[in-house]
């Protein structure tokens, strides 16, 4: 397959894309959840406590019912898996199910919205033979949409995006949770390695930052579930980055356990490093 960098050069398009009419379903969906989520953000009424941690809003729901409306009335045949309301079969009883299924996060950073706080996103991914083939990742805020298919290159606003590799790691502004044994150790001697770590609360948009150097590496350990990562670790693969679990294993994994999956995302000459730093 061709990568994004000989796409981006050579006049390619989403209209070349396999999933372009997925692509493009994703990005109108994702522009009208997101105007949903700003609209509802000011009026807030019911915050429900999920744990001690976490919480969900009625806008996590109405922006979910949207998304489940609309694949149900243009995909009958795919499936639906949602933070709150898990798996949604395929509805159409005259075919067989496509054994696709729209991965999605209807409000990735709950905390941070309720709290009022502008960094939050929505995001949607179709995956097919069990991997991320389109994705978007919409920031409502910025009015931003970072976008993906597996066979094109990662784009924002519908302009080409790359990765931007420092030439030293020490520079680099990095997204970093994380959780486990010897946090603060692990913590200190990463942090000593680059610039300054950062985070955001909303693992889907720093992820997504990869693609256009706003973060130059993304790195999350445990508590990331499919819908946090389908859509932004296939942007940030398109865009030039190499994306792997803690192990350097394969990020995406569609039965993966809420909250069991780890991601790192960076340019190819730090990745490794990266990995070395985490495990060491």
């Amino acid at each position: 397959m061709t990568g994004p960098e000989e796409m981006a050069g050579s006049g390619w398009s989403y209209a070349d894309s396999r999933w372009a009419g997925e692509l493009a379903f994703a990005l109108d969906l994702a522009e009208r959840a997101g105007g949903l989520l700003v609209d509802l953000q000011d009026r807030l009424v019911a915050i429900e406590h999920k744990s001690e941690t976490d919480v969900v809003t009625e806008a996590d729901h109405q922006s979910e019912a949207l998304v489940i409306a609309a694949v149900r009335a243009i995909y009958p045949r795919d499936a639906v898996l949602s933070e709150e309301v898990g798996v949604v079969a395929a509805v159409d009883a005259a075919g067989p199910p496509s054994g696709r299924v729209w991965v999605c996060d209807p409000l990735d950073g709950t905390v941070n919205y309720a709290n009022g706080l502008p960094f939050f996103c929505f995001s949607i991914a179709l995956v097919d033979g069990g991997r991320p083939v389109a994705g978007v990742v919409r920031d409502p805020v910025r009015g931003e949409s970072y976008a993906a298919t597996a066979d094109g290159p990662a784009t924002l606003a519908g302009r080409v995006v790359r990765v931007h590799p420092k030439a030293r790691l020490r520079d680099s502004v990095i997204s970093m949770g994380l959780s486990g044994a010897r946090v603060p150790e692990r913590w200190a001697k990463l942090r000593s390695a680059v610039r300054v770590p950062r985070g955001f609360g909303a693992a889907a948009l720093s992820c997504a930052y990869v693609a256009n150097g706003r973060f130059d590496a993304f790195i999350q350990e445990s508590n990331l579930s499919t819908w946090d990562v389908a859509a932004a670790g296939l942007i940030a693969e398109r865009a030039g980055a190499v994306v792997t679990d803690l192990d350097g294993g394969p990020w995406f994994t569609l039965e993966a356990p809420s909250r069991s999956m780890s991601v790192v995302a960076a340019p190819a000459p730090h990745q490794a490093t990266l990995l070395d730093l985490l495990r060491s």
